[in-house]
């Protein structure tokens, strides 16, 4: 969740929110969603410790299909994420060749992945760290420098809504605790207290942001920057910008390591149950991962980051995402049909999804029917 999302996203969040006001709105819409989704995952990966996360949730108590647009709304949107990260790693540290450096990021990371989940562990410890204590120093610099804060009058109302959207994007990432219920000790357990500790302690993390760059730079100039953390400290400690640069290189790297090992895992998972070929059920006898799954997930960031710029690519992977936690909330309903946390987040995960920019909601539908009929055609090859 500490990834590059909280270095890029208030930018677009800002303009189509309007006010400061309103961004504020949706960033606790956002957290309300993403808690909602954060529960239900939890009580869901405590019943079902097993790698895959919505895509074995919504299996074993919804329906196969539902399980199936679980799993491939989180594949697609990921991987186009995954992409998007590689591109702002490289775009932040070697703006002059940018996908050079992506490349090479994601051959890399995809290495750490294949030795095992702890490395994979300590590596994103590692990155968290770091992240962490640069946004310290964007606090810090924002709340004891100058202000040069403009205000921007806007859309509300329906604006609150797709900037919650656009801010849900900065929150995923707990779901891969989950798709790594074959790997834990004591799943049952450790699933479900790291990940609502895990949303509490981002969601204070990205309010404290929030606040200091309203405060600096105003809803207007947010609306209008494209490194918003970085001009943050350039109003008061110009001489501190690298200093953000690397962190959010270093925040891009931490998500892409998670985001590959979380696709690799939910392909296990569909392998498995044939819903992909099965050679990607493979896993390593030495590490314990799944290599063959790992390997495809790369190649396919990898034809992204090399075919696609980063144009629209927060909003498409926010509605698969979205429509990945809807799912999960549906089959968490199962669980307990009084509880009134699913049935919100169901609502919200919907209802934000359907607020996004019209060309990620019509990209998000167009993939979710090339899947279905994907998964038309399994059935009927099964059935033979």
């Amino acid at each position: 969740m500490l990834g590059a999302g909280v270095f890029a996203v208030w930018g677009p969040a800002a303009e189509a929110a309007g006010s400061g006001r309103a961004l504020l709105a949706a960033l606790g819409l956002a957290g309300l969603i993403a808690y909602c989704n954060a529960d239900s995952s939890a009580r869901l990966a405590a019943r079902h410790p097993q790698a895959g996360g919505a895509y074995v949730y919504g299996t074993a108590r919804l329906h196969p299909a539902a399980g199936f647009a679980a799993g491939w709304g989180f594949l697609v949107g990921k991987t186009a994420s995954a992409a998007a990260m590689a591109l702002t790693l490289g775009n932040y540290l070697l703006p002059e060749s940018p996908r050079s450096l992506a490349v090479a990021a994601v051959v890399a990371l995809c290495g750490v992945n294949l030795l095992g989940v702890k490395k994979t562990a300590l590596a994103a410890a590692v990155f968290v760290s770091l992240t962490v204590g640069v946004l310290a120093v964007v606090v810090v610099t924002g709340l004891t420098g100058p202000v040069a804060a403009q205000g921007l009058e806007g859309p509300e109302g329906w604006g609150v809504l797709t900037a919650a959207g656009l801010l849900f994007f900065a929150f995923a990432g707990y779901a891969r605790i989950a798709t790594l219920g074959e790997e834990v000790e004591r799943p049952e357990r450790t699933i479900p207290r790291a990940i609502p500790i895990a949303l509490g302690i981002v969601f204070a993390l990205y309010a404290l942001v929030a606040v200091t760059a309203l405060h600096v730079l105003g809803s207007g100039t947010l609306a209008a920057s494209r490194r918003p953390l970085a001009d943050l400290v350039a109003a008061g400690a110009p001489a501190l910008e690298p200093l953000v640069a690397i962190g959010a290189g270093v925040a891009a790297a931490g998500v892409l390591l998670s985001l590959l090992a979380g696709i690799g895992r939910t392909a296990l998972a569909m392998a498995r149950d044939r819903r992909l070929p099965g050679v990607m059920a493979a896993v390593s006898e030495r590490f314990g991962v799944p290599w063959a799954a790992e390997l495809t997930a790369t190649v396919a960031v990898l034809v992204v980051v090399a075919t696609f710029d980063l144009a629209g690519a927060i909003g498409f992977s926010g509605f698969c995402v979205l429509i990945y936690y809807a799912i999960a909330n549906a089959a968490a309903t199962t669980l307990d049909r009084s509880a009134p946390v699913p049935w919100i987040g169901l609502a919200g995960c919907l209802l934000v999804a359907a607020s996004l920019p019209v060309s990620a909601v019509l990209g998000g539908l167009a993939v979710f029917a090339a899947g279905a009929v994907w998964y038309l055609l399994g059935e009927r090859a099964r059935r033979r």
